[in-house]
């Protein structure tokens, strides 16, 4: 399930009264951890730590509960649960307190607690992503995956997974940069298949056609018409970052070379690929420095 999909189907937060305290303190504990959040009026530790139990409750988007106990409307709730300061926050699972802290905890530390018991805030995307994947939406599944390379602090597993994305759309050159930074260390089987199936794209990939332009160009290196066509055929067999290369260095001579047809085929190379595309925006800072 998505963040979104979980925020739409579950409270990520509750103030509780006598009537719902059952239901979202202890019933509630067996679907999913509750964090207990034990404050009052006057406590500013309690306001201080409030905000950030919000931040994460939306941030994790349903996978836990906070429920927000006012100590002092609600003392037998808090004489229940042994609370002797405020603020005390508790995590309750299957109706039991598990873990808890007394006192104004820092973000960083009351995100390390809350990480020993919930799964990472990246799991639902990547899990989205993976059904993507095997759904063939290979262009949907990677901005999905991106993120999540991010936010995993770069997670080796989800470099192959991107990998394989390009690879099915037949981004060879994207795929083979991704696979050149997966460390040794990382290199399992699925990296061995990825590196196997980018071999056979390259092979298959060089028709008679881009063979036979290959050849002329290695004979004229200063035709820029020969140029041209070839960058071309090189983004009509996927290689497009080879064809964004030949089309810069063509606009590099000649800003309008053949009645603007360099510049309106690299932009709309730029355009199939999308501009989020890490390719596009590498190519598309190196066109605004050459213009600019």
């Amino acid at each position: 399930m998505t963040n979104a999909a979980l925020s739409n189907s579950l409270l990520t937060q509750v103030d509780i009264s006598l009537e719902n305290a059952q239901q979202y303190l202890i019933d509630e504990s067996f679907k999913r951890p509750v964090v207990i959040d034990f404050w009052a009026e006057w406590c500013g530790p309690c306001k201080n730590l409030m905000p950030v139990l919000e931040k994460l409750a939306t941030e994790y988007a349903g996978a836990f509960l906070l429920a927000k106990v006012n100590a002092d409307d609600l003392q037998m709730i808090s004489s229940q649960f042994g609370v002797r300061s405020l603020p005390t926050v508790m995590v309750m699972k299957d109706g039991q307190p598990i873990d808890g802290f007394a006192g104004a905890l820092p973000e960083v530390q009351v995100r390390e607690l809350l990480s020993k018991h919930l799964p990472k805030p990246w799991e639902a995307p990547l899990q989205q992503a993976r059904e993507l994947i095997s759904q063939s939406q290979y262009s949907e599944a990677l901005p999905l995956l991106r993120q999540v390379y991010e936010q995993s602090n770069q997670l080796a597993a989800v470099a192959l997974l991107i990998a394989q994305c390009h690879l099915e759309l037949n981004r060879i050159d994207n795929a083979e940069a991704v696979l050149a930074g997966i460390k040794m260390v990382d290199q399992d089987q699925f990296y061995q298949q990825l590196m196997a199936q980018l071999s056979l794209k390259k092979q298959a990939a060089k028709t008679p056609e881009l063979a036979a332009l290959e050849e002329a160009y290695a004979r004229a290196p200063e035709d820029m018409q020969l140029r041209l066509q070839l960058a071309l055929q090189y983004h009509q067999e996927a290689e497009h970052r080879l064809a964004l290369e030949h089309l810069l260095e063509i606009l590099r001579k000649d800003r309008n070379f053949a009645e603007g047809e360099a510049r309106q085929s690299f932009n709309a190379i730029i355009a199939s690929l999308g501009k989020a595309d890490p390719l596009s925006i590498e190519f598309q800072r190196k066109l605004f420095t050459l213009l600019y």
